[in-house]
């Protein structure tokens, strides 16, 4: 292997990597980390890639030394050890597009937007900010803080997010070709990972497009099918609807689900063929999925299928099934309630109850099915703090605001 990972990563070591920064300053220590991903130590891999994601990539951002890492991250995945192909793919993902891109984003990425806005932040226009401000400083320290900023504008670099993420898409994109092969590798889950990444690429979609309908056409994984699937879906022209109806009758519901979500983001594009009647069919299957979630998830919206159902509905334009769309999202919103923030639990009880209930409180027996549905996972949610989270916003609608007032209100005290 070690042999094996010295011709991978050949030019590992030419690269300047201190004169590189990431989230901890300088990046000395990645060369290290991605040898370790081709090492034969489970976990100095796991931790290489720990590492890896909190410093080329620290909670969506990426720096000098992100895209200078691709390629030689992009050989892992391609020929690196079985155990760290999968996730190296996965680093390479998230290295072109943040999981906050692709979570908001239904419709796929808007590149073009993207690279013209990197464009007005480019180091070119912070130059003469840097300028000023070093003719205005007196203090010898701050000048010599603003000069050395200035020295790294002026190698290229820019402070701005939206430049220096772009830096590393492209730095993927450039790999791409490379990376095709792996549509056809033995590991269902790199497959997988291979079709995902693919889905946030427009630029590359005469080619890849006929690379994913095959596979979702011929795939025996229904998560790596699914996944292929709506990826074409997301990178298609209108006339992809033609290839991707079928699929609405397929016996698997992931597929079902996966065909459903990809018509409606065709729906949203001008001059589309996807008439009322498709619309109609898709919201039906995206409300049998919202009631009856299935096991197996894609790694779209980090795996929150209602999370992705509702962002997808949202998406539709005004008009479009009010009423079917209204019931796909009644069934949604009780399940749209696990965040850090508890912010998308607060939001899902202001669309379900928009108006203050009438005094006493009706019986839960006499709420709707979502209203029951929501309350009942908060009622028995291991974590009281997401109740609490919420608790002026129970309140003022008329509800039991703490986890053993709602469990008594339900019924189930005790039961969390």
């Amino acid at each position: 292997m070690i042999n094996k990972c010295e011709k991978l990563l050949a030019g590992l070591d030419d690269v300047d990597w201190a004169s590189l920064s990431h989230a901890y300053e300088s990046a000395h220590d990645v060369p290290g980390h991605i040898r370790a991903l081709c090492g034969d130590d489970d976990e100095a891999r796991k931790q290489a890639f720990s590492s890896l994601f909190n410093s080329i990539f620290h909670q969506g951002s990426r720096y000098s030394a992100s895209p200078v890492a691709v390629p030689f991250l992009a050989r892992i995945a391609v020929a690196g050890p079985t155990a760290a192909r999968a996730d190296t793919m996965w680093l390479l993902t998230r290295l072109a597009v943040d999981w906050h891109d692709e979570y908001d984003v239904t419709n796929g990425i808007n590149v073009a937007g993207w690279r013209a806005a990197a464009a007005e932040a480019g180091p070119e226009e912070f130059l003469p900010w840097y300028d000023e401000q070093l003719a205005g400083a007196t203090d010898t320290e701050e000048r010599a803080q603003l000069q050395e900023l200035r020295d790294w504008v002026v190698a290229g670099n820019s402070p701005d997010s939206r430049w220096s993420a772009l830096q590393s898409y492209d730095a993927v994109l450039a790999e791409l070709p490379g990376l095709l092969v792996l549509l056809d590798d033995d590991d269902a889950p790199l497959r997988t990972r291979t079709a995902y990444l693919l889905a946030w690429f427009p630029e590359f979609s005469t080619t890849s497009l006929p690379c994913l309908l095959a596979l979702a056409a011929h795939e025996k994984d229904p998560v790596t099918a699914a996944t292929a699937l709506l990826a074409a879906g997301l990178l298609g022209p209108p006339s992809m609807a033609e290839d991707i109806t079928p699929h609405l009758d397929a016996a698997d519901p992931l597929m079902r689900w996966a065909a459903a979500t990809a018509l409606i983001r065709l729906a949203n594009l001008e001059e589309t063929p996807v008439g009322p009647g498709l619309i109609g069919r898709a919201v039906t299957e995206l409300t049998a999925a919202a009631r009856s979630p299935f096991d197996r998830i894609t790694d779209y919206c980090e795996g929150d299928l209602h999370g992705h159902i509702q962002r997808t509905l949202r998406s539709l334009r005004p008009g479009s099934n009010p009423d079917s769309v209204r019931e796909a999202l009644e069934a949604c919103l009780p399940r749209i309630v696990w965040d850090s923030s508890g912010l998308r639990t607060r939001k899902a009880i202001q669309e379900l109850f928009p108006a203050p209930l009438p005094h006493p409180a009706p019986r839960y027996a006499d709420l709707t099915a979502a209203q029951q549905q929501l309350l009942g996972d908060l009622a028995g949610h291991r974590h009281a703090w997401l109740i609490r989270s919420s608790a002026e916003r129970l309140r003022d609608i008329g509800l039991p605001h703490t986890q053993e007032a709602l469990q008594s209100y339900i019924g189930t005290h005790g039961t969390a």
